[in-house]
């Protein structure tokens, strides 16, 4: 078993939970109602055990996190772990970080980067299963009939974001 560092931390949006291992930020719980459930959510994520204990990059990234959630920040530069994927689920990751801020794009365009239009529904599993929303930006992706699809954090957590980058409205018009 790997040992993760980790923070939790109050937001604007409630309690967010970060872990890292040696490589990189492997893991961010989303705005919570508790600190128990951030880390919940970290240790959902990997059973690894968790050293709550803060760090350069941990410091960093959740300074990155709150100028995003305050609308100072569109873009993040701390390194991360996508290891604990599979190759696929880390192929689709890698598309994620090419959807920019304030753009939709849906499951069936990461698809037709990943291998083609058949694996939407696989698309679809490994956006959901992304341990980095937020850095990795699976909110950005909707369905192809513009509706939200799906969302790790919560359907009211992606309107937020998406409110955030203003692209809600984009959404509600129908347009991705």
């Amino acid at each position: 078993m790997r040992m993760r560092r980790a923070i939790l931390f109050k937001s604007q949006w409630g309690w967010m939970g970060i872990a890292e291992t040696g490589k990189g930020v492997d893991g961010i719980a989303l705005p919570q109602t508790s600190k128990q459930r951030a880390i919940a959510v970290l240790l959902e994520q990997a059973p690894d055990a968790l050293v709550m204990e803060p760090s350069l990059q941990l410091d960093r990234a959740q300074a990155q996190l709150l100028d995003y959630l305050a609308g100072t920040r569109r873009t993040f530069d701390v390194p991360l772990d996508l290891s604990r994927g599979t190759a696929f689920q880390r192929q689709v990751w890698r598309a994620l970080l090419r959807v920019p801020y304030g753009k939709l794009r849906s499951y069936q365009w990461v698809a037709l980067r990943v291998g083609g239009r058949q694996y939407a529904r696989a698309v679809g599993n490994a956006v959901g299963a992304n341990p980095l929303p937020i850095l990795v930006p699976c909110h950005r992706i909707v369905a192809h009939d513009a509706t939200l699809g799906g969302f790790s954090g919560g359907l009211p957590t992606k309107r937020k974001l998406l409110t955030l980058e203003g692209t809600l409205t984009q959404l509600q018009r129908g347009r991705t």
